[in-house]
């Protein structure tokens, strides 16, 4: 194994790292561009070291070497990075695919460490459009499943759930809540009325019907 050939896979890892570092720089994360190229890069060099660094020792006698060894720590050595990346903020966990793409790299570098090119691109490019185009898919799909609000304001009884089930139709059964309370003014029910699996566009419809009712006023409307 030259130097050269050396140096290439070092150059090819680092280059494979900052494919998927600029997909996570796109989304502001902490975890970007410089350090996907790094772990990529010290990955390959661990693969490197590990399976090319003690050949000057494997001609004595009683040595017996694993050349995984060194090369199975950066696994298990990558998640105290990735555990970095992941934060919790309130309920929400944040971080999780950050971290997963640091430990999808280190994975790369150390195929491309060990001169597999063919597989190490190849899961570079399947990283790639698993960040950057699955996301849009998996928005789309927990997008049916978001509740979605309407809050108004009706003279008491304009609005009922008779009424609204007349209005929304088949819509109906996608009714989670429907909360009336008397309001700041005489006469005047603040209703709030919540939606789950049912598109927005449906919503704007159902709350253009309800708008069109008199004295009915309509707050605002969003997701829950």
């Amino acid at each position: 194994m030259t130097n050269a050939e050396l140096c290439l896979r070092l150059l090819a890892a680092a280059a494979a790292g900052s494919v998927v570092g600029v997909e996570r720089e796109r989304q502001l994360w902490a975890a970007g561009l410089r350090t996907h190229m790094l772990v990529c890069l010290s990955a390959c060099l661990a693969m490197i070291v590990s399976a090319y660094g003690f050949n000057d020792l494997l001609g004595e006698n009683h040595v017996v070497l694993d050349p995984s060894r060194v090369a199975a720590q950066v696994i298990s050595g990558v998640s105290f990075l990735g555990a970095g990346a992941i934060l919790l903020r309130g309920e929400i966990v944040r971080g999780l695919t950050t971290a997963a793409s640091i430990w999808s790299v280190a994975a790369i570098g150390l195929a491309i460490g060990g001169g597999l090119y063919v597989p190490g691109a190849a899961a570079t490019v399947i990283v790639l459009l698993i960040l950057a185009g699955v996301k849009p898919l998996e928005e789309r799909y927990h997008a049916r499943f978001r509740s979605r609000e309407l809050r108004l304001s009706a003279p008491s009884g304009t609005v009922t759930i008779d009424v609204l089930k007349e209005i929304a139709g088949p819509r109906a059964s996608r009714v989670r809540h429907f909360v009336a309370t008397p309001g700041e003014s005489e006469g005047v029910d603040d209703i709030l009325i919540s939606f789950v699996r049912l598109s927005q566009t449906s919503v704007d419809d159902i709350a253009r019907r309800l708008a069109g009712l008199k004295g009915v006023t309509l707050r605002d409307k969003g997701d829950a």
